[in-house]
């Protein structure tokens, strides 16, 4: 069981991977834009963050700069449902900080999918951590 941040203006987004998550045994909490999630970060680290590229307030690649800049280790997923042919914001995305990405829509099983195979490798890494 891990604790997972979701970030989405959309809260139809936002249920449906909140209860996809929880289904899948892990403890979710959530936000409509990146900046109460900043805060939350500082307050109570998840042990992993999912994030929309495009909100209001504060947006995806700002909100992933920030999280990056408080916890350096945090897994960090990016989703769009917005495709542009001149710009790759999800590429853009890992080059601020995400380690993955979904393409809205997504079906459940993709995101629990990528959200063990991620959570998995930070647990390998933490062990080989603590085996130095």
């Amino acid at each position: 069981m891990a604790k997972i941040l979701v970030i989405d203006d959309d809260p139809a987004m936002r249920r449906v991977t909140s209860r996809a998550l929880e289904a899948a045994g892990h403890v979710v909490a959530v936000h409509a834009n990146g900046r109460g999630a900043v805060r939350d970060i500082e307050r109570d680290p998840p042990d992993l963050m999912i994030t929309d590229i495009f909100m209001p307030e504060m947006e995806g690649l700002e909100t992933i700069r920030q999280a990056r800049a408080r916890r350096p280790t945090l897994p960090i997923i990016a989703m769009s449902g917005f495709t542009f042919e001149e710009q790759d914001y999800l590429g853009i995305a890992e080059k601020f900080g995400a380690i993955a990405s979904l393409r809205k829509p997504f079906r459940p099983a993709e995101l629990i999918d990528l959200v063990n195979r991620l959570l998995a490798a930070r647990d390998a890494d933490l062990g080989q951590q603590r085996d130095l």
